[in-house]
Protein backbone atom coordinates (compact mmCIF):
# COMPACT_ATOMS: atom_id res chain seq x y z
CA UNK A 1 0.00 0.00 0.00
CA UNK A 2 1.29 3.48 -1.01
CA UNK A 3 2.58 5.68 2.12
CA UNK A 4 -0.13 8.33 3.14
CA UNK A 5 0.76 12.29 2.17
CA UNK A 6 1.52 13.63 5.70
CA UNK A 7 -0.11 17.52 5.91
CA UNK A 8 1.14 19.52 8.87
CA UNK A 9 -1.37 21.29 10.23
CA UNK A 10 -1.56 24.49 12.06
CA UNK A 11 -4.24 27.32 13.32
CA UNK A 12 -3.87 31.07 14.68
CA UNK A 13 -7.01 30.38 16.63
CA UNK A 14 -6.60 34.82 16.75
CA UNK A 15 -5.45 35.45 13.51
CA UNK A 16 -7.63 38.52 11.67
CA UNK A 17 -9.64 38.55 14.68
CA UNK A 18 -9.12 42.57 14.67
CA UNK A 19 -9.56 43.24 11.38
CA UNK A 20 -13.70 43.65 11.11
CA UNK A 21 -13.16 45.93 14.15
CA UNK A 22 -10.85 48.29 12.67
CA UNK A 23 -7.76 47.30 14.45
CA UNK A 24 -6.04 46.31 11.64
CA UNK A 25 -4.12 43.43 12.66
CA UNK A 26 -4.67 41.28 16.03
CA UNK A 27 -0.80 41.62 17.72
CA UNK A 28 -1.51 42.46 21.11
CA UNK A 29 -5.37 43.34 20.63
CA UNK A 30 -7.02 40.19 20.74
CA UNK A 31 -8.75 40.75 24.44
CA UNK A 32 -9.53 44.56 23.00
CA UNK A 33 -11.22 42.85 19.68
CA UNK A 34 -13.20 40.43 21.32
CA UNK A 35 -14.54 42.98 23.82
CA UNK A 36 -15.36 45.22 20.19
CA UNK A 37 -17.44 41.83 19.39
CA UNK A 38 -14.47 40.33 16.92
CA UNK A 39 -15.45 36.56 15.55
CA UNK A 40 -12.43 34.58 14.87
CA UNK A 41 -12.53 33.30 11.87
CA UNK A 42 -9.40 31.18 11.16
CA UNK A 43 -11.10 27.90 11.98
CA UNK A 44 -14.19 28.26 9.45
CA UNK A 45 -11.09 29.97 6.99
CA UNK A 46 -9.14 25.98 7.20
CA UNK A 47 -12.52 24.07 6.92
CA UNK A 48 -12.74 25.67 3.58
CA UNK A 49 -8.96 24.89 2.44
CA UNK A 50 -9.64 21.32 4.00
CA UNK A 51 -12.74 20.63 2.00
CA UNK A 52 -11.24 20.01 -1.46
CA UNK A 53 -9.32 17.42 0.27
CA UNK A 54 -12.17 15.22 1.32
CA UNK A 55 -12.20 12.81 -1.60
CA UNK A 56 -9.05 12.38 -0.92
CA UNK A 57 -9.48 11.39 2.92
CA UNK A 58 -8.32 8.03 2.50
CA UNK A 59 -4.52 8.79 0.75
CA UNK A 60 -3.92 11.54 3.69
CA UNK A 61 -3.01 11.93 7.62
CA UNK A 62 -2.95 14.55 9.39
CA UNK A 63 -0.31 15.77 11.45
CA UNK A 64 -1.47 18.54 13.78
CA UNK A 65 -2.33 20.36 17.27
CA UNK A 66 -4.34 19.44 20.18
CA UNK A 67 -7.46 21.40 20.18
CA UNK A 68 -8.27 24.53 18.00
CA UNK A 69 -4.80 25.07 16.85
CA UNK A 70 -5.99 22.23 14.16
CA UNK A 71 -6.46 18.79 15.38
CA UNK A 72 -10.03 19.54 16.25
CA UNK A 73 -11.34 21.00 12.97
CA UNK A 74 -10.04 18.12 11.30
CA UNK A 75 -11.01 15.42 13.24
CA UNK A 76 -14.48 16.88 13.00
CA UNK A 77 -14.39 16.76 8.77
CA UNK A 78 -13.54 13.51 9.54
CA UNK A 79 -9.86 13.06 8.47
CA UNK A 80 -7.09 11.14 10.33
CA UNK A 81 -5.16 12.68 12.71
CA UNK A 82 -2.16 12.59 14.79
CA UNK A 83 -1.13 14.96 17.79
CA UNK A 84 1.97 16.24 17.69
CA UNK A 85 1.84 18.73 19.93
CA UNK A 86 0.06 20.05 22.66
CA UNK A 87 -0.21 23.89 23.86
CA UNK A 88 0.62 24.02 27.66
CA UNK A 89 -2.87 26.56 28.70
CA UNK A 90 -6.15 27.24 26.33
CA UNK A 91 -5.07 30.27 24.95
CA UNK A 92 -2.42 29.46 22.47
CA UNK A 93 0.19 31.89 21.83
CA UNK A 94 2.94 32.82 19.50
CA UNK A 95 5.65 30.48 21.44
CA UNK A 96 3.08 27.24 20.64
CA UNK A 97 2.79 28.12 16.84
CA UNK A 98 6.73 28.14 17.34
CA UNK A 99 7.16 24.90 18.89
CA UNK A 100 3.89 23.62 16.91
CA UNK A 101 5.90 24.20 13.78
CA UNK A 102 9.55 22.81 14.59
CA UNK A 103 7.40 19.33 15.81
CA UNK A 104 5.96 19.15 12.55
CA UNK A 105 8.77 19.80 10.51
CA UNK A 106 10.85 17.19 12.83
CA UNK A 107 7.67 14.65 12.25
CA UNK A 108 8.37 14.77 8.63
CA UNK A 109 5.71 16.57 6.97
CA UNK A 110 5.30 16.29 3.49
CA UNK A 111 3.84 20.28 3.78
CA UNK A 112 3.05 22.25 6.30
CA UNK A 113 -0.49 24.11 5.83
CA UNK A 114 -1.32 27.31 8.33
CA UNK A 115 -3.97 29.58 9.13
CA UNK A 116 -2.77 33.03 9.86
CA UNK A 117 -1.26 36.22 8.82
CA UNK A 118 2.40 37.74 8.17
CA UNK A 119 3.10 37.61 12.31
CA UNK A 120 2.02 33.58 12.11
CA UNK A 121 4.21 33.26 9.22
CA UNK A 122 6.90 35.17 10.90
CA UNK A 123 6.88 32.44 13.43
CA UNK A 124 6.78 29.56 11.64
CA UNK A 125 9.85 30.90 9.49
CA UNK A 126 11.51 31.43 12.69
CA UNK A 127 11.86 27.79 13.32
CA UNK A 128 10.86 26.16 10.05
CA UNK A 129 13.66 27.88 7.61
CA UNK A 130 13.96 25.07 5.10
CA UNK A 131 13.41 22.18 7.11
CA UNK A 132 10.26 21.49 4.89
CA UNK A 133 7.51 23.19 2.56
CA UNK A 134 4.72 25.11 3.58
CA UNK A 135 1.66 27.19 2.72
CA UNK A 136 -0.35 29.65 4.17
CA UNK A 137 -4.42 30.34 4.72
CA UNK A 138 -5.02 33.47 4.09
CA UNK A 139 -6.87 34.18 7.54
CA UNK A 140 -4.85 37.33 9.05
CA UNK A 141 -5.34 40.58 8.29
CA UNK A 142 -2.17 41.51 7.01
CA UNK A 143 -0.99 39.21 4.16
CA UNK A 144 1.56 41.03 2.54
CA UNK A 145 4.17 37.76 2.65
CA UNK A 146 4.22 35.00 -0.71
CA UNK A 147 3.82 32.21 1.27
CA UNK A 148 -0.07 32.05 1.08
CA UNK A 149 -2.95 30.93 -1.70
CA UNK A 150 -5.11 33.62 -3.02
CA UNK A 151 -7.72 32.33 -0.89
CA UNK A 152 -8.32 29.51 1.45
CA UNK A 153 -10.24 27.44 -1.54
CA UNK A 154 -6.85 27.88 -3.36
CA UNK A 155 -4.99 26.30 -0.79
CA UNK A 156 -6.77 22.91 -0.55
CA UNK A 157 -6.14 22.63 -4.62
CA UNK A 158 -2.85 22.83 -4.51
CA UNK A 159 -2.77 20.12 -1.79
CA UNK A 160 -5.18 17.93 -3.54
CA UNK A 161 -2.83 18.26 -6.33
CA UNK A 162 0.45 17.03 -3.98
CA UNK A 163 -1.73 14.56 -2.59
CA UNK A 164 -3.02 12.92 -5.73
CA UNK A 165 0.76 12.62 -7.01
CA UNK A 166 0.89 15.64 -9.65
CA UNK A 167 3.59 17.94 -10.54
CA UNK A 168 4.16 20.84 -8.59
CA UNK A 169 7.43 22.69 -8.51
CA UNK A 170 8.89 24.12 -5.44
CA UNK A 171 10.15 27.78 -4.79
CA UNK A 172 11.60 30.13 -2.43
CA UNK A 173 8.82 33.02 -1.20
CA UNK A 174 9.33 35.91 1.34
CA UNK A 175 7.91 36.05 4.16
CA UNK A 176 7.03 39.83 5.09
CA UNK A 177 5.64 41.64 7.65
CA UNK A 178 4.89 45.28 9.18
CA UNK A 179 5.08 47.26 12.32
CA UNK A 180 1.07 46.67 13.95
CA UNK A 181 1.90 50.25 16.28
CA UNK A 182 2.97 52.20 13.07
CA UNK A 183 0.19 50.63 10.69
CA UNK A 184 -2.13 51.89 13.11
CA UNK A 185 -1.27 55.24 13.01
CA UNK A 186 -1.78 55.21 8.94
CA UNK A 187 2.21 54.20 8.25
CA UNK A 188 3.32 51.33 6.73
CA UNK A 189 6.47 49.97 7.67
CA UNK A 190 7.49 46.65 5.81
CA UNK A 191 10.49 43.96 6.29
CA UNK A 192 11.32 40.92 5.06
CA UNK A 193 11.98 38.54 7.81
CA UNK A 194 13.40 35.76 5.09
CA UNK A 195 12.00 32.87 3.32
CA UNK A 196 10.34 29.30 3.10
CA UNK A 197 10.06 26.86 0.44
CA UNK A 198 6.23 26.77 -0.86
CA UNK A 199 4.85 24.64 -4.23
CA UNK A 200 5.19 27.24 -7.15
CA UNK A 201 1.58 26.61 -8.21
CA UNK A 202 1.58 30.57 -9.70
CA UNK A 203 -2.19 30.32 -10.51
CA UNK A 204 -3.32 29.73 -6.70
CA UNK A 205 -0.40 31.12 -4.47
CA UNK A 206 -0.09 34.98 -4.10
CA UNK A 207 2.96 37.74 -5.16
CA UNK A 208 4.09 39.69 -2.56
CA UNK A 209 2.68 42.68 -1.86
CA UNK A 210 3.91 45.60 -4.30
CA UNK A 211 5.07 48.65 -1.70
CA UNK A 212 5.99 52.49 -2.46
CA UNK A 213 4.28 55.46 -3.31
CA UNK A 214 2.49 55.75 -6.41
CA UNK A 215 4.89 56.99 -9.46
CA UNK A 216 2.18 58.03 -12.26
CA UNK A 217 1.50 60.69 -9.57
CA UNK A 218 -0.22 63.07 -12.36
CA UNK A 219 -2.03 60.22 -13.69
CA UNK A 220 -3.61 59.50 -10.10
CA UNK A 221 -4.48 63.46 -9.71
CA UNK A 222 -6.49 62.67 -12.79
CA UNK A 223 -8.34 59.95 -11.53
CA UNK A 224 -9.20 61.45 -8.02
CA UNK A 225 -10.26 64.72 -9.76
CA UNK A 226 -12.51 62.73 -12.01
CA UNK A 227 -14.02 60.70 -9.20
CA UNK A 228 -14.95 63.72 -6.99
CA UNK A 229 -17.09 65.29 -9.92
CA UNK A 230 -18.99 62.28 -10.02
CA UNK A 231 -19.97 61.96 -6.60
CA UNK A 232 -23.79 62.63 -6.20
CA UNK A 233 -25.58 64.28 -3.49
CA UNK A 234 -27.49 62.17 -0.64
CA UNK A 235 -25.06 59.30 -1.79
CA UNK A 236 -22.62 57.63 1.26
CA UNK A 237 -19.93 56.83 -0.53
CA UNK A 238 -17.22 54.57 1.59
CA UNK A 239 -14.17 55.23 0.85
CA UNK A 240 -11.90 52.01 1.55
CA UNK A 241 -8.18 51.59 2.31
CA UNK A 242 -5.06 52.59 0.17
CA UNK A 243 -3.30 55.31 -1.27
CA UNK A 244 -5.32 55.26 -4.64
CA UNK A 245 -8.43 56.13 -2.79
CA UNK A 246 -6.48 58.44 -0.51
CA UNK A 247 -5.53 60.34 -3.72
CA UNK A 248 -9.40 60.83 -3.25
CA UNK A 249 -9.84 61.86 -0.04
CA UNK A 250 -7.36 64.52 -0.88
CA UNK A 251 -8.89 65.68 -3.75
CA UNK A 252 -11.93 66.55 -1.32
CA UNK A 253 -10.15 67.86 1.21
CA UNK A 254 -11.10 65.29 4.09
CA UNK A 255 -9.01 63.64 6.38
CA UNK A 256 -8.30 60.05 5.33
CA UNK A 257 -7.69 56.66 7.22
CA UNK A 258 -5.04 55.52 4.76
CA UNK A 259 -5.37 51.74 6.31
CA UNK A 260 -8.79 51.87 7.51
CA UNK A 261 -12.61 52.43 6.29
CA UNK A 262 -14.15 56.46 5.96
CA UNK A 263 -17.71 56.96 5.10
CA UNK A 264 -18.66 60.94 3.12
CA UNK A 265 -21.97 62.40 2.45
CA UNK A 266 -22.52 65.02 0.41
CA UNK A 267 -18.86 66.40 0.81
CA UNK A 268 -18.39 66.35 4.52
CA UNK A 269 -16.83 63.25 6.11
CA UNK A 270 -19.47 61.62 8.68
CA UNK A 271 -17.41 58.33 9.77
CA UNK A 272 -13.85 57.73 10.23
CA UNK A 273 -11.96 54.59 10.61
CA UNK A 274 -15.09 52.06 10.50
CA UNK A 275 -15.52 48.72 11.95
CA UNK A 276 -17.49 46.24 10.25
CA UNK A 277 -20.64 46.54 12.22
CA UNK A 278 -20.67 50.34 12.63
CA UNK A 279 -20.25 50.08 8.58
CA UNK A 280 -23.48 47.90 7.80
CA UNK A 281 -25.15 50.56 10.35
CA UNK A 282 -24.37 53.08 8.16
CA UNK A 283 -25.07 51.38 4.40
CA UNK A 284 -28.50 50.10 4.95
CA UNK A 285 -31.51 51.81 4.09
CA UNK A 286 -29.19 54.94 2.41
CA UNK A 287 -28.01 55.32 -1.31
CA UNK A 288 -24.34 53.78 -1.02
CA UNK A 289 -21.34 53.22 -3.62
CA UNK A 290 -17.93 51.48 -2.71
CA UNK A 291 -14.85 53.33 -3.76
CA UNK A 292 -11.78 50.79 -3.60
CA UNK A 293 -9.05 49.99 -5.32
CA UNK A 294 -6.64 46.83 -5.35
CA UNK A 295 -3.35 46.15 -4.06
CA UNK A 296 -0.50 46.26 -6.00
CA UNK A 297 1.30 43.06 -7.43
CA UNK A 298 -1.16 41.24 -5.55
CA UNK A 299 -4.48 42.01 -7.40
CA UNK A 300 -6.81 41.40 -3.90
CA UNK A 301 -9.92 43.73 -3.91
CA UNK A 302 -11.79 42.51 -0.93
CA UNK A 303 -10.04 40.36 1.73
CA UNK A 304 -7.13 41.60 2.58
CA UNK A 305 -6.44 44.90 5.00
CA UNK A 306 -10.27 45.78 4.47
CA UNK A 307 -12.14 43.17 6.51
CA UNK A 308 -14.53 46.04 7.09
CA UNK A 309 -16.00 45.19 3.94
CA UNK A 310 -17.72 42.28 5.05
CA UNK A 311 -19.92 40.00 3.32
CA UNK A 312 -23.12 41.96 4.84
CA UNK A 313 -21.64 45.18 3.85
CA UNK A 314 -20.89 44.55 0.32
CA UNK A 315 -24.34 42.62 -0.47
CA UNK A 316 -26.47 45.76 1.30
CA UNK A 317 -24.02 48.29 -1.18
CA UNK A 318 -24.32 45.93 -4.22
CA UNK A 319 -21.79 44.68 -6.92
CA UNK A 320 -23.31 47.72 -9.60
CA UNK A 321 -22.56 50.37 -6.84
CA UNK A 322 -19.10 49.69 -6.42
CA UNK A 323 -16.47 51.80 -8.23
CA UNK A 324 -12.90 50.35 -8.64
CA UNK A 325 -10.01 52.84 -9.02
CA UNK A 326 -6.30 51.91 -10.45
CA UNK A 327 -3.82 53.48 -12.55
CA UNK A 328 -3.13 51.54 -15.46
CA UNK A 329 0.23 50.91 -14.45
CA UNK A 330 -1.40 48.98 -11.10
CA UNK A 331 -3.22 47.06 -13.85
CA UNK A 332 0.10 45.65 -15.79
CA UNK A 333 1.87 44.89 -12.54
CA UNK A 334 -0.88 42.03 -12.33
CA UNK A 335 1.04 40.60 -15.86
CA UNK A 336 -3.14 39.47 -17.08
CA UNK A 337 -3.84 37.58 -13.52
CA UNK A 338 -7.57 38.33 -12.47
CA UNK A 339 -8.25 40.29 -9.74
CA UNK A 340 -9.54 38.68 -6.92
CA UNK A 341 -12.42 39.24 -4.03
CA UNK A 342 -11.71 36.82 -1.13
CA UNK A 343 -14.54 38.13 1.23
CA UNK A 344 -14.70 35.37 3.29
CA UNK A 345 -18.27 33.85 1.78
CA UNK A 346 -17.78 32.05 -1.04
CA UNK A 347 -21.14 32.55 -2.61
CA UNK A 348 -20.27 36.07 -2.62
CA UNK A 349 -16.62 35.36 -4.28
CA UNK A 350 -19.07 33.81 -7.15
CA UNK A 351 -20.98 36.75 -7.70
CA UNK A 352 -18.68 39.03 -7.60
CA UNK A 353 -16.59 36.95 -10.97
CA UNK A 354 -16.96 38.39 -13.95
CA UNK A 355 -15.54 41.85 -16.08
CA UNK A 356 -15.73 45.03 -14.24
CA UNK A 357 -15.14 48.93 -15.02
CA UNK A 358 -11.76 49.99 -13.47
CA UNK A 359 -11.29 53.36 -13.55
CA UNK A 360 -7.79 54.45 -14.63
CA UNK A 361 -7.77 58.31 -15.23
CA UNK A 362 -10.07 60.73 -15.91
CA UNK A 363 -13.48 59.56 -17.38
CA UNK A 364 -10.74 56.94 -19.00
CA UNK A 365 -12.42 52.98 -17.91
CA UNK A 366 -10.73 49.47 -18.84
CA UNK A 367 -12.91 46.23 -18.30
CA UNK A 368 -10.73 43.56 -16.65
CA UNK A 369 -11.61 40.16 -15.02
CA UNK A 370 -12.24 40.26 -10.95
CA UNK A 371 -12.44 36.45 -9.77
CA UNK A 372 -11.24 32.79 -10.49
CA UNK A 373 -14.13 30.60 -11.95
CA UNK A 374 -12.81 27.68 -10.13
CA UNK A 375 -11.21 29.55 -6.88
Amino acid sequence: MASRFRLGLIINPVAGVGGAVALKGSDGVVEQALALGAVPMAGEKTRKALEPLLPLADQLEIYSVAGAMGAELAAEMGFQVRICYQPAQLDTSAADTEAAALALAEAGVDLLLFAGGDGTARNICTVVQDKTTVLGIPAGCKIHSGVYAISPAAAGKVIAQLVAGELVSLTEAAVMDIDEAAFRQGVVKARRYGEMRIPAELRYVQNVKSGGKEVEELVLDDLAAYVATQMDDDVRYVMGSGSTVAAVMAELGLDNTLLGVDVVENGELIASDVTASQLLELVQGHACKLVITLIGGQGHVFGRGNQQLSPAVIRAIGRDNILLIATKTKLKQLAGRPLLADTGDAELDRELQGLIPVLVGYNDYVMYRLGLEDV
